[in-house]
């Protein structure tokens, strides 16, 4: 229900409004929930495989004929789709927002989720069926990948984050330093990549900003603190991609999280103040 929860906050006149031509291409199709085993976590790998590999071909197509994709989730397993197919043909750099590391694994996951794991299987650790998604092995390297907004992380995850040599940025970063100097310290790290993917979870905002997300962790980003670093991003002139992640109509508040998704893609896609 993400998709059409941000749809209907106005995505499509907010980004006319920037002078965006806009091509929707509906919805990937997904088993409904209800239909999947009972048992959830690891018992969806076909599906979320499945899904994935859809979003893999739609992703890599869009990019092949000169489009800027933009994928609306769903939870953050689709990642796993969205950056294999932006990446089939060149690398580019990854921001990715969250409160979480998404760098579990089967093996280290205490509960299976599968939109823990997105990251880990795109730098080659997890289930196969994820890791060799679109094509095999891994499809980023650790220099291409900057976590920001991180606060919560499980303990065997938070060594394999130590371990991977991604750069992190967490909250008390952010806190300490400022948004203005996490966001261009990140920046340039990836300044190797002519092209960048924004991974965006809404639950690396705080959840009184944003509170229709499944996984809320308080202690997170502002509404101005997210808006700063979508801008400072579009100031680069290099976003190619993005995903939007993780919203829950049923979870929120008179679709509020979703509007704010709205306009943070707006920040992202060169929106300012003056």
């Amino acid at each position: 229900m993400g998709p059409g929860a941000v749809r209907y906050a106005g995505l499509r006149h907010q980004l006319q409004a920037l002078q965006c031509t806009i091509e929707d291409s509906g919805n990937i199709q997904v088993p409904v929930r209800d239909t999947l085993p009972a048992g959830g976590g690891l018992a969806y790998l076909p599906a979320v495989a499945a899904a994935g590999a859809a979003i893999y071909n739609a992703g890599r197509q869009a990019v092949a004929e000169g489009y800027r994709p933009l994928f609306l989730g769903g939870d953050h397993s689709i990642a796993a789709g969205t950056i294999g197919g932006v990446t089939h043909n060149s690398p580019c750099g990854v921001l990715w927002i969250d409160a979480h590391g998404d760098f579990n694994t089967p093996e280290t996951s205490p509960s299976g989720n599968l939109h823990g794991m997105p990251l880990a299987a795109l730098l080659g650790f997890g289930a196969p069926e994820m890791v060799n998604l679109g094509r095999p092995g891994p499809k980023l390297s650790a220099p291409d990948v900057i976590l920001i907004g991180i606060r919560d992380l499980d303990p065997a995850e938070r060594q394999a984050l130590k371990k991977s040599g991604v750069g992190i940025y967490t909250m008390r970063e952010i806190d300490e330093r400022g948004m203005a100097s996490v966001a261009k310290e990140a920046l340039r790290q990836l300044q190797h990549h002519h092209r960048l993917h924004v991974s965006l979870d809404m639950d690396s905002l705080d959840p009184r900003e944003a509170p229709g997300v499944g996984t809320p962790v308080p202690g997170g980003l502002t509404y101005r603190e997210a808006h700063l670093l979508m801008e400072t991003i579009a100031d680069t002139g290099k976003v190619g991609s993005i995903d939007v992640v993780e919203i829950n109509p049923i979870l929120d508040e008179h679709n509020r999280t979703a509007a704010i998704a709205v306009e943070l893609m707006a920040s992202l896609l060169g929106e300012s103040i003056l």
